[in-house]
């Protein structure tokens, strides 16, 4: 059932505003600091883990939080009567990442059109009625997932891919945790709301404070991680939280159209994996070709 602002004294139609419910001691701005605090704690101590061991078992954690986050997706796809083909879209993305990380770069194209016909022959016996929905929704899912995946496989690959990676993931959380005290200090009382109809919790403010977090996290992180220069981590920096931004903003435009407030619960203080993958998903591509142009 979809809920509405109606029951939380909002305008009825819309999807309810979470911050509108009284909160319990520690949770600020719709989260439980303390578990949120913990869990990216461990997502962030597991990535550290598998990039500075053995890097490809990396893409075996990534894989399997895509697999979650791809769970996640079609589950929030069903509310809307759209049955995406799961297992074609788990394997092709699988096999997008693999290729992108070992093999030409033709390979992730030639593995996306593969996935394209396994989900064309998979969805047949199931009948014509929702064909075309389904298989949009495959579609989608695929290149909303596995295409960001296997950006990140391809900036795994060189020898110094590990602190390519780091330097990704560093950026993108920065975006998350600038806005979040941004939004939390400046932005009380009189917040500027930045798109009310899509976030009502996204400020000017807070997007000032991701901004600001971001470029000096680049400005800092390029030459020390990667020999580069402060100017190449500025530049990086602002197109990674426009890149962030975004992506926040178009999963929580996808939970509003499926009448959702997380896209899970998994995540003690966040939600689902795929409301931690929004901003690195739109941000993976961006920082990939930056660094592919910036770093030899």
């Amino acid at each position: 059932m979809r809920t509405t602002a109606a029951a939380s004294g909002g305008t009825p139609g819309e999807p309810a505003d979470p911050g509108d419910a009284p909160k319990p001691a520690g949770i600020r701005a719709g989260r439980n600091l303390p578990a949120a605090i913990a869990v990216g704690v461990a997502l962030v101590g597991g990535a550290l883990l598998t990039l500075f061991t053995v890097k490809a078992t990396f893409l075996i954690y990534m894989g399997l939080g895509l697999g979650v986050g791809l769970h996640e997706l079609a589950g929030g796809l069903r509310t809307r009567e759209i049955r995406i083909p799961f297992i074609p879209v788990l394997l092709g993305g699988a096999a997008m990442i693999t290729c992108a990380y070992w093999a030409a770069g033709g390979a992730v194209a030639a593995a996306f059109a593969i996935t394209l016909i396994a989900i064309l022959a998979w969805r047949l016996p199931a009948g014509a009625d929702g064909y075309v929905k389904d298989v949009t929704g495959a579609v989608f899912a695929t290149a909303y997932l596995a295409l960001p995946g296997a950006t990140v496989a391809a900036m795994l690959t060189p020898a110094d891919g590990p602190r390519r990676v780091l330097t990704f993931v560093i950026l993108t959380i920065a975006s998350d945790i600038g806005g979040y005290f941004a939004g939390i200090t400046l932005g009380r009382g009189g917040a500027h709301k930045m798109a009310p109809t899509i976030s009502p919790k996204k400020t000017w403010e807070g997007l000032a404070g991701s901004a600001l977090t971001v470029i000096v996290a680049g400005v800092v992180l390029f030459p020390v991680l990667l020999h580069g220069y402060w100017w190449q981590g500025a530049i990086t920096g602002v197109a990674a939280v426009a890149a962030a931004v975004l992506g926040d903003l178009a999963e929580s435009m996808i939970k509003r159209d499926l009448g959702l407030k997380d896209m899970g619960s998994l995540l003690p203080g966040h939600g689902g994996v795929l409301d931690r993958l929004d901003s690195l998903v739109i941000c993976a591509p961006v920082t990939w070709l930056l660094l592919a142009a910036f770093i030899r």
